[in-house]
């Protein structure tokens, strides 16, 4: 009798190769021992809560070379348009600025991700994720974050936790004696523009799956802050598995599978595609911000199996503000993905008075209406220089006010004589005016407006167009 043949594993994502920067943390809290003659790394808790503090810190002020060398290369294209210019010289002048480790990149320090990948020869003791969320807890109680992660009370409401916590935590289980992270901070602006598209095997020929693709990029709009690393899968074993492989790959996580697929459905990227979209998104004529070819940095395209009933399709990016590193602890230590620290060096040496030569000065002094006259004299894609009050007002400040309308009361006056800012900025460190300070979507606060101007409340808006 003949015997069934051995199963021999294959794993779906098959990543290869690791050119990462590392740096050393600690050789503190990891240890090497044995069990049933097996070697075993025994890391303690503290060896987690010192990596997962020190990553939230990092991406909250630092980014990867690679990152910051695609916007210096803005800079450097004759293709690119005036308005992509001014946005990746501010955002490198941005960068470099959070490189001192005072105010963050971005008001909207994201919820703190982390997917972890534990070795079977790793011994913890258990209670991974409550060390890994006391890191979290301890940065941003130390530093100039923004708390952003809301609880409800009911279905309802919400309360703010003051802490930022929870955070998501993922740990798999993995061959090996190391334990691997990576380490995401994901503000809502990007993560709100993650989609999952549920298809069918009639989207599988280049003519539908590319006009498919154009029609759905364009409509990420610009709300969500690119450039972008856009991420596209195509398939999946269920529809999480398909949304949780955009979000690797917009990581570049992914960056090392192969290039084609095999009969046994490993999971692979399509580069020729993703230069094909990349193309595309040039073409669009979006650009960094209204109008000019750098919509995205670069684009992302992984193919995978699916059920012969479904085609689920995951469109997902990261934003400018492309916070994520890696992480590993080993029998030679606890290290972390060396992000850049001197961003300066992705400065031009030119200076940004030709930037300035299209840009209109607005007086926010001025009456309402002639504010209104003077804004409407100029076309989409204008870029502005504004001067004057302000009126910080976001999600909550915008239910009060309804609820004044509700009742009654009507709208106070400086809804009505001041231009509204939708933005909710950072701790302030000590001797600052503010902390990070940024806008937020427009689209948020969309309910609003109609209501809102109909009693002559918020006639201009600064915020996150799309």
């Amino acid at each position: 009798m003949s015997s069934a043949p051995k199963y021999i594993h294959h794993p779906l994502l098959l990543v290869s190769g690791d050119e990462t920067p590392w740096r050393l943390l600690s050789t503190d809290y990891v240890s090497q021992t044995q069990f049933d003659g097996t070697p075993m790394l025994k890391v303690e808790p503290e060896a987690l809560t010192l990596l997962s503090a020190t990553a939230m810190r990092d991406i909250a002020h630092l980014l990867r070379p690679a990152h910051l060398a695609q916007v210096r290369k803005i800079l450097d294209d004759d293709e690119a348009s005036d308005n992509d210019r001014f946005v990746a010289l501010d955002l490198l002048k941005n960068s470099n600025i959070a490189a001192g480790g005072i105010l963050p990149m971005c008001q909207d320090t994201g919820t703190a991700i982390i997917s972890a990948y534990k070795g079977q020869q790793v011994w913890t003791g258990g209670a991974d994720e409550a060390a890994l969320a006391e890191g979290v807890l301890k940065t941003y109680g130390e530093s100039n974050l923004r708390y952003s992660m809301v609880a409800p009370e009911d279905m309802y409401t919400e309360t703010n936790t003051g802490n930022n916590l929870p955070a998501q935590i993922d740990i798999q289980a993995i061959d090996g004696e190391q334990y691997k992270f990576l380490f995401m901070a994901k503000g809502g602006g990007s993560a709100n523009k993650s989609f999952l598209y549920q298809q069918t095997k009639a989207l599988l020929n280049p003519d539908s799956l590319m006009a498919f693709l154009d029609e759905k990029i364009r409509t990420l709009g610009t709300a969500a802050c690119p450039p972008y690393h856009l991420a596209i899968v195509i398939g999946g074993t269920s529809a999480e598995a398909t949304m949780k492989t955009v979000k690797l790959a917009s990581a570049h996580y992914l960056d090392g599978l192969p290039d084609q697929g095999n009969e046994y459905g490993q999971g692979f990227r399509d580069r020729e595609m993703e230069a094909t979209v990349l193309k595309m998104t040039q073409d669009m004529g979006i650009g960094a911000q209204f109008g000019g070819k750098y919509f995205c940095h670069d684009v992302r395209v992984i193919r995978l199996p699916r059920h012969g009933a479904s085609c689920p399709v995951g469109i997902g990016v990261s934003c400018s503000a492309d916070r994520q590193c890696l992480g590993k602890i080993t029998s030679d230590g606890i290290f972390i993905e060396d992000l850049e620290r001197d961003p300066a060096k992705y400065l031009p040496d030119v200076t940004d008075d030709h930037l300035s030569d299209t840009v209109v000065n607005i007086d926010l002094g001025q009456p309402m209406p002639d504010i209104l006259a003077e804004l409407s004299k100029h076309p989409v894609k204008t870029r502005l220089s504004l001067n004057g009050t302000l009126i910080v007002a976001r999600d909550i400040a915008h239910a009060k006010l309804k609820e004044r309308l509700d009742a009654g009361q009507g709208l106070p006056d400086y809804i009505k004589d001041h231009p509204v800012y939708y933005a909710g900025p950072a701790k302030t460190p000590e001797g600052y005016a503010s902390g990070s300070l940024g806008p937020t979507t427009a689209g948020r606060m969309d309910s609003y407006v109609d209501l809102f101007q109909k009693n002559g409340g918020s006639m201009v808006m600064l915020a996150k167009g799309n």
